[in-house]
Formats: structure tokens, C-alpha cells, sequence
């Protein structure tokens, strides 16, 4: 039997998928259906059929009968049109439309794949037999909704995963990932552990911060804003809007406004708006997708000298992006996101040392919240020369810019991966790219060159010759966004976070209510130590209140009762241990300080 790679497996599955569906369900439309990381899907329009869970198991086992038939996967090629034809015929809307596309490229062929009595428009390749399937762990595994080529202006599809491994034993180590991922949700813990929610009445995509995730989000930025000063950069805060004049100036009008959203008119009151008066003297703003602009206006405010660069200017911004509805997720795709974003306007000089000093900051940043460095993955983006509608900027430039971020990129040792096309629209970039605990990428770092919006924004310093001479902007953002950030936090973590993280570091279990003056002085001492901590005073009994700590993952629960207050010893339960500890009250604040202090990752 040949041993063909798992994604040829994948892609062939898709299609018995497919023939299983279509066999079911006869007047099922289908759409598309390739392999992906963990398996494949395969997307249908059932029209009015509602398909259910309890659905899945029988389309399971069609597949199982038709993959232990066996049947042969076989080739054939159409004429274009006589393809086109026969799709628009049987009503298959989705294919005909592929089809169409093809045709409009020039081409003349198609090929099909026969499965029995199924056929499916394909290129391939596939396995000979549904017999080289035998083996495969596979699952049937969930529905989704997904837009017909993901437009949300196109019919709603029904998308049908199916989990596919080697063999049953990787399946069911793949599901325990699943189900240990579930735990681990960010979406989940977010709520258990009081930090956000998403409400629809303030709109999807806009997270709510409850009082324990702005303490966890106040402690992260805290940190990063003292490692940037200690790192060299100053810091500034913009608007959450600018004029339409300045996003023409910056080029995001036209090379970035499938990512914006529409001009909010600033010349008149919403009250005007509502009773139909006409705008005296429009003034159109934008949200801003990003912060670049407003930093070049602050470094354009006055002349500069060479000797004060590089100007590195930092900020905590809150941006908005177009996003569609039925892609937001948690915090990892959301509609309004803080980014920690910098713009290092530097001589062209210093442009290798600047690259690298910011690498070297990524990474720490990393570790400081306790990322395994090693396993994170870096591509660099560089711009398609076949699509020069697509990006700003002279052929020199970009050259100029890739090479120089390739060099830091290999001199930095980076474990990086070329992307042809995924440049930004002024410049070359590197992004940094964590994985969660299913091991999927989110991108969250990135370092970008650019040599464009100098010159949009006509950007000049004066050099040691006394002539003015263009400088080189660098973007950064460490994090990518606070709420994606915190998202891969919370799942790293599962909620249990470090003590100098934790949004609450102790909790004070007062045995009865004859223990909460104590309990109160006790509290009052560790705050004006900077210690986070609750006293937990529900009515309720020592035992309960304790597992309520637990469930909360905080890190030490301190019980008072009559021992401790005549001792004035403490008793404390530590996160993730039977055993109880013991010490003064000094003693622990000096044990809390020292983790606080040190970061410690424990």
C-alpha cells in the first residue's frame, strides 16, 4: 500500500465526506472542502434542512461503509464549458460559480474525481482507493456556519469538520488536547474567573474589563511601561480619531480601507443628523486603525537635529479594525484593541542597531511573562513584485528594506520563514507569531520597515552637514494587542497566574465573623504593601469558602481563626499544594514581595 502524506489522506476523507453527505441528503448543494491542520471540512447548502449534532454519527458511519467498500478514486477531464453546463444543470450553484472563475483565467480543462456514484469537481491528487483510508483515526467532529468565500454578502453555509490522524491512537491524544483546551478557554476562564465579558448590547467585538482582568491588565501594563523607559522610549497618547485629510496623507485611505470603517461626520450633532439638517461645514474623521500617523505629527511638530535620534515614541492605543462578525473570538479577533505600538524614527545608520535592539526586546518581554522562546515562530513578509497596486513606495526602497531586515533577521538567528505577498503596504516586516495550547499560531509581535510614510509626511531632520535628509521610521508592537495577549496568558496559565500577575494574590478565610476586625487589620496591613487581597465574608462555611479559593486559582488563602489571631503566625494554603504553611506576618509579606519583585513565573 502506498504511504501517502496525511494531507493527501486529509484531502481525500474530504471527499468521502462529501459522498456520504450527498448520499444521505440528495439535493444537498456542495461548495468546497480541502484538508486542513487537524483534519478537513467540507462546506453545503442544505437550503431548508436544518442539520443537527446528533446527525454527525450517521454521516460517521456512511463514511466507514464507504471507505470499507473499498472504492477507487478516479480521474477524468472536462471541457470547460461542457463542466459548466453540467453544474448549472444539476443546480450544483457553488461549483458552477468555480467553474466560471476558471474559465475567465483561460482555462479550458477541469478534472473530476469519481467515488462510486459520487462525483466531485477536484484537482487532487487523492489516494487509489478508499481502502489506503483504512487506518486513519477520524471523527466526525462539529458544525459551523461559514459564508460562501467567506463574504459575509453570500449565502450561509453549513461547514462539517472532520478530525483525521495517522492512527486512532494520535485521534484520541488529540482530543484530550481538545478537551484540556476547553478547560483552558480564555472565553471560559474569562467569565469563571470574573475578568471580561462581550456583551451584544454594547457591541460584538468590544470587550467589558471587570475590576479583576483592568488589575491584570494595569499589572501588564505597568511592566511594560517601565521596560520602556528603561529601554529608551518616551511616552505619548493620541486619539481615538483623526481628520479624513490625515489618512489620505498616510496612504491608509486607499491602500488600507478594507480594514477601516466608514468617516463618523463631525460638523454636525447626531440630533441634527436624526432631523435631516444639512451639514454646514463637513469635517469627516475616522477611527483609527492605527497609531503611526499621530506619532509622525508629534516628531513633525519642531525641527530635529540628528543628535536627538533615534526618537522612540510608545504608546498603549487603543485602535479599531474592521473585522466580520462571524470571525470575531473571545479576545484573540476583536473589533476595538489596545496595541502596544512604538515608532522608532531613526538616521539610516542606525537603522541594523535599532532592528536589533527591538528583537532582543521581544523575546525578553516573552520570557518575562513566561513563553517558551524556543517555540515561537517568525515570518518575514515581504512584498509580491507582481502586485505594485498593492504597496507604496519605490523599487529601491523596498529592496533597501527587505535586505537590511533579512540580514537582522539571519545575524539574529531567528527561526524565520519567508511569506511572499504578506508585506504591509509601506514596508517589509517580521512577525512573531505564539502558539496556544492546540498549538495554533496567533500573530502578536511584529517589526516593520518603512520608508514610505517619511515621505508622505515629508519627515526631515537636519544632519551633521547642516542639510536636511529623510529618516527611516520603524513600527513595533510587543504584544501585538493587550486582549489577544491576555487571551494566550490566560490559556498558558489556565487561569492559575503567577503571583506578581494574579489579580488577587491572597484571600483572607475568616474562620467566623468574630475574626473579621482582625481579618480587616490584617487586610489593611498586606494593601499598604501593594499585596492584592480579598476577605472573603459570605455566610458561608470555612471548607466551602477555601474550595471557592481554589476554583478561583488564587495563589495563597490565609485562614484566621482563634490560633492565628493569639499567635498573630499565619496559616496559609498555597495554590496547588496539601500543605500548609507557616509564618509571621512579616515573614509573608517579605515571601509575597520577593515573588512580586523578581517576576517569578511560580
Amino acid at each position: 500500500m502506498p504511504n501517502y502524506p496525511l494531507e493527501i489522506k486529509r484531502h481525500s476523507l474530504a471527499h468521502v465526506l462529501a459522498a456520504a453527505v450527498t448520499e444521505l441528503y440528495p439535493q444537498v448543494r456542495l461548495a468546497i472542502g480541502p484538508a486542513i491542520d487537524n483534519g478537513c471540512y467540507y462546506d453545503f447548502d442544505f437550503g431548508p434542512i436544518k442539520l443537527s449534532d446528533e446527525a454527525l454519527g450517521v454521516i460517521q458511519n456512511k463514511m466507514l461503509e464507504i471507505i470499507a467498500s473499498p472504492l477507487n478514486f478516479e480521474r477524468s477531464v472536462k471541457d470547460i464549458d461542457e463542466a459548466l453546463a453540467k453544474e448549472k444543470q444539476q443546480g450544483q450553484i457553488y461549483k458552477a460559480e468555480l467553474i466560471a472563475d476558471l474559465k475567465k483565467q483561460g482555462i479550458t480543462e477541469v478534472s473530476y474525481y469519481t467515488l462510486g456514484q459520487f462525483t466531485d469537481l477536484c484537482r487532487g491528487p487523492h489516494v487509489d482507493s478508499t481502502a489506503d483510508l483504512r487506518g486513519l483515526g477520524f471523527m466526525v467532529h462539529h458544525l459551523a456556519g461559514a459564508y460562501w468565500r467567506g463574504d459575509e454578502h453570500n449565502p450561509m453555509l453549513t461547514r462539517i469538520y472532520v478530525l483525521a490522524f495517522e492512527t486512532p491512537a494520535e485521534l484520541d491524544h488529540y482530543l484530550q488536547v481538545l478537551s484540556e483546551a476547553s478547560e483552558r478557554d480564555h472565553r471560559k476562564l474569562g467569565r469563571e474567573l470574573d475578568l471580561f465579558h462581550i456583551d451584544e448590547e454594547v457591541g460584538l467585538g468590544l470587550p467589558l474589563w471587570h475590576p479583576k482582568g483592568a488589575i491584570l491588565w494595569k499589572t501588564i501594563e505597568d511592566f511594560w511601561s517601565t521596560q520602556h523607559l528603561r529601554h529608551g522610549y518616551t511616552l505619548v497618547r493620541t486619539p481615538h480619531i483623526g481628520s479624513k485629510s490625515l489618512w489620505e496623507t498616510s496612504g491608509h485611505w486607499g491602500f488600507y480601507s478594507t480594514s477601516m470603517y466608514p468617516p463618523l461626520e463631525a460638523g454636525q450633532t447626531l440630533r441634527d443628523k436624526q432631523q435631516g439638517i444639512k451639514v454646514k461645514t463637513s469635517e469627516e474623521y475616522l477611527l483609527k486603525p492605527m497609531n503611526c500617523p499621530f506619532h509622525l505629527e508629534i516628531y513633525r511638530e519642531k525641527l530635529r537635529s540628528y543628535r536627538e535620534l533615534p526618537l522612540r515614541y510608545a504608546e498603549c492605543g487603543t485602535v479599531y479594525r474592521y473585522e466580520k462578525s462571524g470571525e470575531l473570538s473571545g479576545l484573540v479577533r476583536v473589533r476595538g484593541f489596545t496595541q502596544d505600538d512604538a515608532h522608532i524614527i531613526c538616521r539610516v545608520d542606525q537603522v541594523e542597531a535599532e532592528l536589533k535592539g527591538v528583537i532582543d526586546f521581544i523575546l525578553f518581554m516573552f520570557q518575562s511573562f513566561g513563553f517558551d522562546i524556543h517555540s515561537i515562530n517568525v515570518y518575514l513578509s515581504l512584498r509580491d513584485p507582481k502586485d505594485n497596486i498593492k504597496y507604496a513606495g519605490s523599487n529601491e526602497g523596498w529592496e533597501f528594506s527587505e535586505r537590511i531586515l533579512k540580514k537582522v533577521a539571519q545575524e539574529k538567528n531567528l527561526n524565520f520563514k519567508e511569506e511572499i505577498g504578506e508585506a504591509a503596504f509601506y514596508g517589509p516586516k517580521l512577525d512573531f507569531k505564539l502558539k496556544d495550547v492546540l498549538g495554533r499560531e496567533w500573530q502578536c509581535s511584529t517589526l516593520q520597515f518603512d520608508f514610505n510614510l517619511p515621505e508622505r509626511f515629508n519627515l526631515t531632520y537636519i544632519n551633521s552637514e547642516g542639510q536636511p535628509e529623510r529618516p527611516y521610521i520603524l513600527h513595533r508592537a510587543l504584544f501585538g494587542s493587550f486582549e489577544r495577549f491576555i487571551a494566550l496568558l490566560i490559556e498558558n496559565y489556565a487561569g492559575a497566574f503567577p503571583v506578581w500577575l494574579a489579580p488577587v494574590q491572597a484571600k483572607i478565610v475568616a474562620v467566623s465573623d468574630k475574626y473579621y476586625d482582625y481579618s480587616n487589620s490584617l487586610a489593611k496591613i498586606l494593601i499598604d504593601h501593594d499585596i492584592r487581597v480579598e476577605i472573603d465574608k459570605n455566610e458561608e462555611t470555612v471548607s466551602n469558602k477555601i474550595r471557592k479559593a481554589i476554583h478561583d486559582k488564587i495563589p495563597y488563602t490565609l485562614v484566621i481563626g482563634e490560633k492565628e489571631v493569639n499567635s498573630g503566625a499565619l496559616t496559609i494554603r498555597q495554590r496547588g499544594s496539601t500543605e500548609l504553611l507557616t509564618m509571621s506576618q512579616d515573614e509573608f509579606i517579605t515571601f509575597i514581595e520577593g515573588k512580586i519583585k523578581d517576576h517569578q513565573l511560580i
